[in-house]
């Protein structure tokens, strides 16, 4: 009886062990593939935010042209 029952506890452990080893697999390879999709998206964000950076620059020259116009226009009428 305490053989079978020793058998029994080997084998739920290593069935337990087996199952944490797979598990944590698993789990790494999901970690993989998250860290590339999260690279990848970093990357699109980078693209976009770079050509907001084009836009942002040249309405500040439209901006700065504006603001210059209206100071002439303001010199003038004074």
């Amino acid at each position: 009886m305490t053989a079978a029952l020793w058998t029994a506890i080997g084998v739920v452990t290593a069935s337990l062990v087996g199952l944490f080893f797979y598990v944590g697999t698993r789990i790494d390879s999901l970690g993989d593939s998250l860290n590339s999709r999260i690279d990848s998206l970093g990357a699109r964000l980078d693209a976009r935010i770079d050509g907001l950076d084009g836009k942002i620059d040249r309405l500040s020259d439209r901006v700065d042209v504006l603001s210059s116009r209206i100071e002439d226009h303001i010199r003038h009428a004074g």
